[in-house]
């Protein structure tokens, strides 16, 4: 369910980002949708995994540091190769979301962590 909304919601703002563009939104939708539908699977499982293996201050700024880092450069690129006319409008949201989802679920993540070796 989490990748369905995920691809609606942000197929959609991709298409509303290129609206003025008309039938050129099409592709940016449906690319910005895929991609943050398997974001949203794979983001939770990318996290914990750092969880897992870090401690101190790098559990809380490596792992949404690097998978903020990932998630923009695959936006960017996609976005490049196929041709999506506004590419800064159609990756803000997507990429903000995930970024804020990371810091927060990484913060709790590592405070759990702390809380249960202290």
């Amino acid at each position: 369910m989490h990748v369905v909304v995920a691809f609606v919601g942000m197929g959609g703002w991709a298409l509303f980002a290129n609206r003025a563009h008309g039938a050129a939104a099409i592709g940016p939708a449906l690319a910005q949708g895929a991609m943050s539908g398997v974001i949203t699977l794979v983001l939770k499982r990318a996290l914990e995994a750092f969880a897992a293996r870090l401690s101190g201050w790098t559990a809380y700024v490596l792992p949404p540091l690097t998978t903020a880092s990932v998630i923009l450069a695959v936006l960017i690129v996609v976005h490049r190769l196929i041709g999506t006319p506004e590419i800064a409008a159609t990756i803000a949201v997507p990429w903000s979301v995930s970024t804020l989802y990371a810091i927060v679920y990484t913060a709790a993540l590592a405070r759990g962590r702390r809380g249960k070796s202290g």
